[in-house]
């Protein structure tokens, strides 16, 4: 399905037709349809709406670079033309930064029920020495790269240089979503971490490389009320690596009059 909002056209599915809501946001550079398998572990009980926000998957790119208080934004708009005023939410690596932001305001239009962070991201580590190296030697060859003389001289070394700078996500986007990568990862939300009110869980693979679980450790010390389920040796899709165990933990979460039916204390 598609709607438009602002100009932009952006795509969307809801599943289930449970008596409760849960709207799942998506990890940077990723489709609606990778989380299809979490929604249907609680599309039973859940009325689960699936969007692309915009410059991802099938939505329409944004015209300018977006910071997370911008996505969170449209996504207030989003929920208000399809009369969304109670939910549940669910993101996964960047749309965890764009819960933890919204769940930080004081104005909210909408209530939220319950958080679940996947793999989320949103600390941002503190640079070693080597590292800061690193970022002053990238900035310089950028600059240099940059001179009329250089893409003069060697302008085949210098688009090698350019095709091997930064994370996957960062080479496969387009200049205006690279922009907002950038704008997202020089953010650190501990402060709005402290902020959020609502009940919260961490689900986390202990092998992930791209949020690691010393994030997730953090975040839970930052959440006034959260917890933490670690999967063992998954990484930042914990949810595809082991279904099974996610969805264990995801409806003992979100459906926990199961656990009272079969007698789990």
């Amino acid at each position: 399905m598609r709607i438009s909002i602002d100009g932009y056209k952006v795509e969307y599915k809801i599943t289930g037709d449970g008596p409760e809501t849960l709207v799942i946001l998506q990890g940077w550079g990723t489709n609606l349809e990778l989380y299809d398998s979490v929604a249907a572990m609680v599309s039973d009980r859940y009325r689960v709406v699936q969007l692309d926000l915009p410059g991802f998957g099938a939505s329409d790119e944004p015209r300018e670079p977006w910071s997370v208080d911008d996505f969170g934004d449209f996504f207030l708009k989003f929920l208000k033309e399809l009369s969304i005023d109670r939910t549940s939410l669910l993101g996964h690596s960047y749309g965890g930064r764009v819960i933890i932001k919204l769940a930080a305001r004081e104005d909210l239009p909408f209530q939220i029920e319950k958080i679940v962070l996947v793999d989320s991201a949103g600390i941002m580590p503190k640079r070693s020495n080597d590292q800061k190296f690193r970022v002053w030697k990238y900035k310089f060859l950028k600059k240099l790269a940059a001179l009329r003389i250089s893409q003069a001289l060697c302008p085949e070394l210098i688009e090698d240089w350019r095709s091997r700078q930064g994370s996957e996500d960062y080479r496969n986007a387009t200049p205006v979503m690279r922009a907002c990568l950038v704008i997202a990862v020089n953010e650190d939300l501990q402060e709005q971490m402290k902020r959020i009110r609502q009940d919260t869980l961490l689900i986390w693979g202990d092998k992930d490389t791209a949020t690691p679980i010393s994030d997730a450790k953090r975040m839970d010390e930052l959440i006034p009320e959260s917890g933490l389920a670690v999967i063992p040796g998954t990484g930042h899709y914990c949810f595809l690596e082991q279904p099974e165990t996610f969805r264990l933990i995801l409806r003992a979460y979100l459906v926990p009059e199961e656990d009272e039916q079969k007698g789990i204390c």
